[in-house]
């Protein structure tokens, strides 16, 4: 049997010279992630709706001293993202490694949710994922990376949550489904199920004293993620180290999921 020569150990974990587009990474995880992948050696493309989002945090993580740079497109307008995509490609030489982060929430209990608002829901949330992903291999050399931020609750259920659960369980089959079509190119599609982040999209929910209890009694680690606790399993899964590893989930949530 023949093996490949092994990457050096201090490129392991290197993104060198790699391009990685992000979307919905002008706040919360998604920025987190871009700012990973920037910090080891990547040029970060972070994708937005909102103009003054995606440019305050490109220019927050230029002035760390990182290469990024911004698109801003709706991802569920497919005409504008292939557009972006073609646009990035062509000034950065291809797009290496794509983030499907972006994403949308919709409590409430099934009854109050249309059936308008439910596929609205999957639009954003599953199939951007789906077109993004079937886009992104026309400029992505082998040995790509897709990455799709999946969540704990896409494995399990729960009242008040049908949509958000739907869509994100659609994500971990996806992402086994693209493994299988995109491995003849040893391109990988793996996915992350964070479980519970402090980010600013929690803020409300975490001030309420009975939810942090909660999270104390049931975490083992007793708290919710930090967001930078999300960078090192991205870069992980975009580099080198993780070449070997497609279709898989991993889940990033302190525990929460094997206390079930």
């Amino acid at each position: 049997m023949i093996e490949d020569s092994p990457p050096a150990p201090d490129a392991l974990f290197s993104l060198a010279d790699k391009t990685a587009v992000i979307t919905g990474a002008g706040r919360g995880l998604g920025l987190e992630m871009a700012r990973a992948m920037a910090a080891a050696g990547a040029h970060a493309v972070i994708t937005g709706r909102t103009k003054v989002t995606v440019e305050q945090a490109v220019s927050l993580l230029r002035d760390e001293g990182l290469s990024v740079s911004g698109a801003v497109f709706a991802i569920e307008d497919e005409a504008a993202m292939i557009a972006a995509f073609e646009r990035i490609a062509r000034q950065r030489g291809g797009i290496d490694i794509l983030v499907n982060n972006v994403g949308n929430r919709l409590r409430a209990p099934i009854e109050e949710i249309t059936p308008a608002a439910f596929r609205h829901m999957l639009e954003v949330d599953l199939v951007s994922a789906y077109a993004a992903s079937r886009e992104v291999v026309r400029h992505m050399p082998d040995g790509g990376r897709i990455l799709m931020i999946s969540s704990i609750q896409g494995s399990r259920g729960r009242r008040g949550d049908a949509a958000y659960i739907t869509a994100k369980g659609g994500m971990i089959a996806l992402t086994r489904s693209l493994a299988c079509e995109f491995a003849p190119r040893k391109i990988t599609c793996n996915a992350l199920a964070p479980g519970g982040f402090t980010t600013e999209a929690n803020k409300d929910h975490l001030a309420q004293p009975e939810v942090m209890e909660r999270v104390k009694q049931r975490s083992p680690l007793g708290r919710y993620g930090h967001p930078w606790e999300i960078r090192g399993p991205a870069v992980f899964l975009a580099s080198p180290a993780a070449s070997f590893i497609t279709g898989a989930v991993l889940v990033v949530d302190g525990g929460w999921s094997a206390a079930i």
